[in-house]
């Protein structure tokens, strides 16, 4: 029986019989019981008319069994007002009853006259809808005579999180000055000469007085060595002649050296004595005979020998001409010309160490982390240099979505046709474009008034809410009018890691590049979310074949959130235990 019916009841006693008095008295003390044991759902705000900012205390007191659940609105349904804050609900028990206040400061940042819309409030398994309330939003007059006015405060300048480059420019640099050193030092530093080369720098004639006086000091007469005395003594005098008088002495026997200086002196080349020819005769033909052990002079006689040959030595450079200007030109070019070849044998001995280290440092790489890794690395990627750089965590839009990405996504002055505008306000960051090889961006679209081409169906229990597949089919022709081609469509439910629930559609489609003929292939993946008659959406496009996008784009998906309210959490947990 209806209220109204019970009510009839009521007016109708006085028609009844006395014996039917008592049953009509019952009658009504249960009506009023029932109507006692009802809950009641009032509102009450502080004001309706505010400025433009302003905050409005709107508060919601439900009076109910102490059995009962209560569940009060959440998330933006206060909308076309923004709710600033929702307080906890203060809980009041009275008897067998509890008195339950819930507050929300809302807010509005346009002037013009809106609607707090009814608000759901479920007690138990009833739904309580509140009246509609008018809200007045007024502009804030100034008076810019008196009001002081400021300039714009300039950007602030945010220093970035800290990295290691620092660390990995040092190594680097450690090993580049540890490669240079070594090369250095055994390359192009100036190493202190031997005694084998520092002699070998000396003049013929100082050089040949030097051996002479070191043949003095060895010891071979006193071990009776006179084969290797003769040798060194012979070797001498071969020398000297070869580099000064004949260039083929040292080749040569002994008859051919005689021979060829008895010509040069006949010829009048060199002024040198006969006497000079024949004690250097006589030299060589008794080193010949120790030599084949045909003979074995006494020590006094090779003494005597190593002195005749220190005089003839002196006799040969007495007769030597002086060098001409030319001679000593043409000696300096030659030295030129070696220390060229020499410094030519640093330099590229010095690159090709170097190359076959750049080459030994590639390859030791390149198995290690594979050969386009480190390709990229040197010439440089530009989605790998997005992956491996600082992200940002940040919060976008209102609602908040919760995302980490490899840039700061900027904020988009969106001009949208005043027809639009009557039917929804649109906040959008962005970073990139869809032409570029890598975007994402996050819209957040408020719609006054739900169009019918994405409300669902008139016949579906959630009537006058957003579809998000009519919505996500609309976005899919919006890629169409931008000129998108061949689109691929997928799409599945979408959890974020704090059980936020959305519609996800990817896929692929193709695009030409502007001022060419050709056309490439790109992924996508769209991901939206609804909370009343807001939309939250991220839309993300990346190059197919760019497998450093593929890994961010990964990242960026699994970092999406949209910040659960920590009430509607603890109500499905209450709900959790109530079924059990």
């Amino acid at each position: 029986m209806n209220y109204k019916s019970r009510i009839l009841n009521i007016k109708s006693v006085k028609t009844l019989t006395f014996h039917q008095r008592p049953f009509v008295v019952f009658s009504c003390f249960f009506l009023l019981f029932s109507l006692f044991s009802f809950s009641q759902v009032t509102t009450e705000v502080d004001t309706t008319k505010i400025r433009i900012g302003e905050q409005i205390s709107y508060k919601i007191k439900v009076d109910t069994d102490s059995t009962a659940l209560v569940v009060f609105p959440e998330g933006q349904t206060f909308s076309p007002l923004e709710v600033v804050e929702a307080f906890e609900t203060d809980t009041t028990k009275k008897e067998s009853r509890f008195h339950l206040l819930r507050e929300y400061k809302l807010t509005q940042f346009d002037s013009g006259s809106y609607y707090i819309p009814k608000q759901k409030v479920v007690i138990g398994e009833k739904s309580f809808f509140t009246d509609s309330l008018r809200i007045d939003v007024n502009t804030v007059e100034i008076d810019t005579t008196k009001q002081k006015l400021y300039d714009i405060k300039p950007i602030i300048q945010v220093e970035k999180s800290s990295s290691k480059w620092w660390l990995y420019f040092l190594l680097i640099l450690a090993i580049v000055a540890a490669i240079a050193f070594l090369l250095y030092w055994f390359i192009w530093r100036k190493k202190p000469l031997t005694e084998e080369e520092e002699i070998a720098l000396l003049p013929p004639y100082d050089r040949a007085k030097l051996a002479l006086k070191k043949l003095d000091e060895s010891q071979y007469l006193i071990r009776s060595e006179l084969k290797e005395y003769y040798s060194e003594l012979t070797f001498i005098i071969r020398k000297y002649l070869d580099e000064k008088v004949y260039d083929r002495a040292m080749e040569s026997t002994t008859d051919e050296l005689i021979e060829r200086l008895n010509l040069i002196r006949a010829g009048n080349q060199l002024a040198i004595e006969s006497d000079t020819i024949k004690n250097i005769e006589s030299i060589l033909k008794r080193a010949d005979l120790v030599k084949f052990a045909k003979s074995a002079p006494d020590t006094v006689l090779a003494e005597m020998d190593k002195a005749t040959v220190d005089k003839e030595i002196d006799a040969v450079k007495v007769v030597l001409p002086e060098p001409s200007e030319e001679e000593k030109l043409l000696d300096a070019q030659y030295k030129e010309e070696q220390e060229r070849k020499k410094k030519t044998r640093k330099i590229i001995l010095t690159a090709a160490i170097s190359v076959f280290l750049l080459i030994a440092t590639f390859v030791g790489f390149g198995i290690k982390y594979g050969f386009g890794y480190v390709k990229d690395t040197i010439i440089g990627h530009e989605s790998k240099t997005l992956l491996e750089g600082d992200w940002v965590n940040s919060a976008y839009g209102f609602p908040p979505v919760y995302i980490s990405t490899p840039k700061v996504l900027k904020r988009q002055e969106t001009e949208l046709p005043e027809e639009v505008k009557k039917q929804l306000s649109k906040t959008e960051f962005k970073y990139g474009t869809l032409l570029d090889l890598f975007s994402i961006s996050i819209n957040s679209l408020n719609f006054k008034a739900i169009p019918p081409s994405i409300a669902t169906s008139e016949d579906n229990k959630d009537a006058n809410r957003i579809d998000l597949i009519k919505y996500s089919e609309s976005s899919i022709g919006l890629l169409e009018q931008a000129g998108f081609s061949d689109i691929l469509v997928n799409r599945e439910q979408f959890i974020t890691p704090n059980a936020a629930e959305g519609l996800k559609t990817s896929g692929s489609f193709n695009v030409n590049i502007p001022e060419s003929d050709k056309k490439i292939t790109a992924e996508y993946a769209m991901f939206q979310f609804t909370v009343g008659s807001i939309v939250q959406e991220i839309i993300i496009t990346w190059g197919r074949d760019d497998k450093y996008a593929d890994e961010m784009v990964q990242r960026i998906i699994d970092s999406i959130e949209l910040k659960p309210d920590e009430e509607e959490v603890q109500r499905e947990d209450k709900e959790g235990e109530t079924e059990k």
